[in-house]
């Protein structure tokens, strides 16, 4: 009974990364039908920006907040993934609707970019450039409505990204001067330490549970949680929906659809953005962690349903549990009469790397037979 609460734990703790990585997914692809293949990437950046917020943290001035950075980092995450959904959306990604090969190409055309700048860039000028696109898209929302409109709307709005550009040199330039680690590129993954509060864990009837995890799964739950919320009783929310259901209709009854898409990107690419702080406290950092979960993040969207939240939560835990009670060995353990044949099987497919690889393919049978997943998605739309 232990061995199972522990693997029900684990499982949990590893489909609550899933779970938020495809929430993002999910919403994007329900909704778009995008084939996202930077995703990962976003959730790179997330992982990066947290990185990035431990060592500001770690300046004589912030030092006495340090044990705080991690909630800092999940907003400065969100925000920098989101930022980043923005621009991939609005540049590429808007051209190409109803195209999804080329949408599929391009967005994998993207994360090698992506990948490739964080090998590249030194992260103090990465983090000078988020800060010039976000002051470019705040300081016009507080510029007066008559300089946008009037004649001189272009050169107010030139002004605007002028002084984003010297707000992102200049805190570049500050990130590089106060820390050194900033201000030289370098390929190699890095660390993320948990602050004082996360270590250690809690032992309950001889079960220790490991409070990084614990935290993970408390973000997971806030994370969708808002975003149910969201999508159920904020005026944008029902906006989107009304666009998934029926694009077309949604268009006569004044619903502007290209607004829908910005947000609805932002906010998918946000929440791989706070996926990728989880992933930053589980293991090291490095341009490629991303790659490693868009597939299952795929996999979990596919299995649920496509846009179906309900269902996108139910595959996120039932891979997780499936892929420890595989690769973590336990399933023999708990099942130790096992007939020799599936016995040795499951021996086989006793390692993480394989035990995805069994899952995902018993998830491609499953879907031989049930192709719209579990909570197939119903609407006008979907059912023309």
């Amino acid at each position: 009974m232990q061995l199972l609460l522990e693997s029900l734990f684990n499982g949990v703790a590893i489909g609550s990364v899933l779970l938020i990585a495809a929430l993002g997914l999910a919403i994007v692809f329900g909704l778009m039908g995008v084939i996202n293949l930077a995703h990962g990437e976003l959730m790179m950046l997330g992982a990066y920006s947290t990185y990035v917020t431990q060592l500001v943290f770690r300046l004589p001035i912030l030092k006495p907040f340090y044990n705080s950075y991690v909630i800092v980092s999940l907003l400065v995450a969100f925000v920098v993934a989101a930022l980043v959904g923005i621009l991939l959306e609005r540049s590429v990604i808007r051209r190409l609707y109803g195209r999804p090969l080329e949408t599929l190409l391009a967005t994998w055309g993207v994360s090698l970019i992506l990948q490739q700048f964080v090998r590249s860039i030194p992260l103090a000028y990465a983090s000078g450039l988020v800060i010039t696109l976000l002051s470019g898209f705040i300081i016009p929302l507080f510029t007066p409505t008559q300089l946008l409109t009037n004649s001189r709307s272009k050169i107010v709005k030139a002004g605007s990204w002028g002084i984003s550009v010297v707000l992102g040199l200049i805190s570049s330039s500050w990130l590089a001067t106060s820390i050194s680690r900033l201000g030289r590129s370098s390929a190699r993954n890095v660390d993320v330490t948990a602050p004082a509060w996360m270590r250690g864990g809690f032992d309950v009837g001889g079960i220790t549970f490991p409070i990084t995890r614990l935290v993970i799964i408390v973000i997971t739950i806030i994370a969708v949680c808002s975003v149910t919320w969201f999508l159920n009783q904020s005026a944008w929310g029902m906006r989107i929906r009304a666009v998934t259901q029926n694009r077309s209709m949604s268009e006569c009854l004044g619903i502007s659809t290209q607004k829908v898409d910005v947000i609805t990107f932002g906010i998918g690419s946000g929440l791989a953005g706070v996926a990728g702080v989880a992933v930053s406290l589980l293991g090291s950092v490095g341009p490629n962690v991303g790659a490693s979960y868009i597939v299952g993040c795929f996999m979990v969207v596919v299995l649920g349903g496509v846009g179906n939240m309900f269902g996108t939560v139910i595959a996120s835990f039932a891979i997780g549990i499936m892929t420890d009670l595989i690769g973590a060995g336990r399933l023999l353990s708990i099942w130790p009469d096992m007939p020799a044949p599936l016995s040795s099987t499951v021996d086989f497919f006793a390692t993480t790397s394989m035990a995805r690889v069994l899952v995902f393919a018993l998830i491609v049978v499953f879907l031989q037979f049930k192709p719209s997943g579990l909570f197939p998605q119903k609407g006008r739309m979907i059912e023309s």
